[in-house]
């Protein structure tokens, strides 16, 4: 076991030291350039238009999502354990200079986000009247590349659909349990339950339950971080201070205590902000696939928006809420630190609330935890349809693999299912930086097409992909009908 626990440390320090770091912030960078700063001239128009969407309802077809629920199944993924916990152990590992290089990847990671979610769009496909789509459709019908389309859907099952399954309720049962003393086997019980129950109803029912949970509980935890931040509002200024401060001269901190130094601050600053946003990762193109628009460039304009919640709102709110409560303490080691940092927002919240406090924390922990679980399946059962197409045996058998996990996941040490999680969504995420790269010209037409139309007002797309099937039985029914005719005369 050993042996294994070393193998997969080094490859997760390849992965996430080397290749991840300069290839997701080279590709964020890189679309950023070219598609001429969208982070500050479409994140905003995006964000009142999707207002406006939820005020007046609209209505969507069978078999896809709105806008609106689309994000929602987007946010309910990357908001997670990782927005809490693992914000919290980069601080502690790299001090509050993290934080700045965390909404660095951010800021880029918009623009990669949006290159996926505007190629899912383009190269969806509908499978028995449901739309599919994501990072192995675009790599197989963009790229042209069945084999590393395969090599995506297969780690993206592995990381999303067993392995993450078992790191969120790992979370949830062991937060709900000492929080509330309630066993752990009643909690694992009572999650599988819930998130059964969600799966048996398809599409419509995640995504009628990701945008009714997902604003409660994103909004519930800010205005709670906000408090916080408010009954401490005399450290908010040196807070920010040591934030800018620590990013680029972590050892000014506590008198360099800390002992960092300025590549571990940006190393886990970057890590961490690409995997609490997932920008890149080839995971969030899935729900932005199946969303019913009239241009794939809305939705990758809305997918925007889900980097801005999910990294510039909630993780600042957990970095703020621990630096202002005195959670985390500048003059103790980073080592020592790191050492307590799972626990380290929930203690910036019991300095706030109290024993209340820390049962907030658990309850939004918890729900974060069971949209990430029920977000991850429906990402994972696009590539179980990617290999298999929709077989209804099949599609029930993963969804009794993915109980399963759960189920497991709350057995197992958590650090290892960790790592595990960490390597898995690593190696996912290889063949979408390449595609993301060599299809980065398909990314500009498409916002190309989409300024000039918007210039006519005849806004509309073309899917090409969408309706294949439907476009093959045209076909077939047009030369049996020229074949009657010939025989006819």
């Amino acid at each position: 076991m050993d042996s294994v626990r070393a193998i997969v440390s080094f490859v997760n320090t390849i992965l996430w030291d080397y290749v991840l770091i300069f290839g997701l912030i080279g590709v964020g960078i890189f679309m950023t350039v070219r598609l001429k700063f969208p982070q500050f001239t479409r994140l905003f128009p995006a964000l009142k238009k999707m207002i406006e969407g939820i005020v007046k309802k609209e209505a969507v077809e069978e078999g896809k999502m709105s806008p609106f629920q689309a994000l929602s199944t987007a946010v309910a993924a990357q908001v997670g354990t990782g927005n809490i916990v693992g914000v919290a152990t980069a601080i502690a590992a790299g001090g509050p200079g993290a934080a700045f290089w965390m909404l660095i990847s951010a800021f880029f990671g918009m623009a990669t986000i949006f290159s996926e979610s505007v190629l899912a769009q383009k190269y969806r496909e509908n499978k028995d009247g449901v739309l599919v789509g994501g990072p192995a459709y675009y790599i197989k019908n963009g790229l042209k590349s069945k084999l590393l389309a395969t090599i995506f859907s297969v780690s993206c099952i592995v990381a999303l659909g067993i392995v993450g399954i078992m790191v969120q309720s790992n979370s949830v049962a062991g937060s709900v349990s000492n929080a509330f003393g309630v066993p752990v086997i009643a909690v694992t019980i009572g999650l599988a339950i819930v998130v059964a129950l969600i799966l048996m109803g398809g599409m419509g029912r995640i995504a009628s339950f990701a945008e009714t949970v997902v604003p409660i509980m994103a909004g519930a935890y800010i205005l709670g971080s906000l408090i916080i931040i408010v009954m401490n509002i005399g450290s908010f200024i040196p807070a920010l201070k040591s934030i800018f401060m620590g990013a680029f001269s972590p050892g000014s901190i506590g008198g360099g205590v800390l002992g960092i130094t300025v590549q571990q601050t940006v190393r886990f600053g970057l890590a961490r902000g690409l995997f609490s946003n997932e920008a890149g990762m080839g995971s969030t193109p899935h729900s932005h696939a199946v969303a019913d628009t009239k241009h794939p460039a809305e939705q990758g304009f809305t997918a925007m928006i889900g980097v801005f919640i999910s990294t510039f709102l909630i993780c600042l709110s957990t970095v703020m809420v621990n630096i202002t409560s005195g959670a985390y303490n500048s003059n103790i080691s980073a080592v020592e630190m790191t050492q307590n940092a799972t626990v380290m927002t929930q203690n910036g919240f019991t300095a706030g609330f109290g024993t209340f406090g820390g049962m907030f924390l658990s309850i939004c922990l918890s729900f974060f935890s069971l949209t990430t679980i029920v977000g991850w399946y429906f990402f994972a059962e696009s590539n179980v349809k990617h290999i298999f197409n929709t077989n209804t045996i099949i599609i029930n058998g993963f969804k009794g693999i993915v109980l399963t996990a759960l189920v497991v996941g709350t057995l197992i040490d958590a650090t290892f299912v960790w790592e595990l999680a960490d390597m898995s969504m690593g190696i996912m995420a290889v063949p979408n930086i390449i595609a993301l790269f060599l299809l980065s010209k398909e990314v500009k037409n498409i916002l190309d097409d989409y300024d000039s139309k918007v210039l006519r007002g005849e806004l509309h797309w073309e899917y090409e992909y969408q309706n294949l099937d439907e476009k093959k039985d045209n076909r077939k029914a047009i030369l049996r009908k020229g074949l009657s005719t010939t025989l006819l005369k």
